[in-house]
Formats: structure tokens, sequence, C-alpha cells
């Protein structure tokens, strides 16, 4: 697995490529941690990450540290098996707040 970085003002691109688990998810904490202070929207680009456990729950739906900034985080380009284990988790646990990774997705396209 391996990540490139791209950041644009108050925005940061972290694409993904290759498996999310709890191999990865150590560097993937890191390179978000990583990031300058002034970032505050994570956008993590899922396009080229074909596989994704529990890990990448874990990835998505921490809570903030409250020494770091405060950012608001959103994924992309998700691939089959990654969108149908966020539906699967959001179906046990709806507390997760789906909608709040895709705020541009419609709720009803969510829903199906």
């Amino acid at each position: 697995m391996h990540f490139t970085t791209e950041t644009d003002g108050s925005t940061a691109r972290i694409t993904v490529h290759g498996e999310i688990d709890y191999d990865t998810l150590p560097l993937l904490r890191t390179a978000a941690a990583g990031l300058p202070a002034s970032v505050t929207d994570l956008v993590w680009d899922l396009g080229h990450a074909r596989f994704m456990d529990v890990a990448g729950l874990h990835l998505l739906f921490e809570e903030q540290s409250p020494e770091g900034p405060a950012r608001r985080t959103t994924v992309t380009n998700l691939a089959p098996q990654p969108l149908r284990l966020l539906m699967l988790a959001t179906d046990v646990r709806p507390d997760l707040e789906l909608t709040r990774l895709f705020p541009d997705t419609p709720t009803a396209l969510l829903d199906d």
C-alpha cells in the first residue's frame, strides 16, 4: 500500500493505493496527523483502495484529537467493496452518520 498527499489551501487529499487494513492503518493515521494545521478539510480518495476492512472504519469515523486542528473528513471515489462495508457498518450503527462522509450525495442514494 502507498498513498499520495496533495494540499491545496485548506484542503488536503490523501489518495490511497492498495488495501486499508490494520497493517496500513498506522501509516494512514500518521499521514493525516502530519498535515499542516491550516488544513481544515481532509478528503480520503479511495478510488484505488479496492479493499477495506474494519480498520478503514476506524480511520474514517474516529474522533478527532482535542490537541489537533478541527477537520472535516469526507470520502470520494469509493470502490464497491469499501462502499458496501460502509453501508453495512451504518446498518449496524446508524450513529456513524454516513452522510457526514458524503456531504454532496443525496441521502436517497445512500438509503438504497
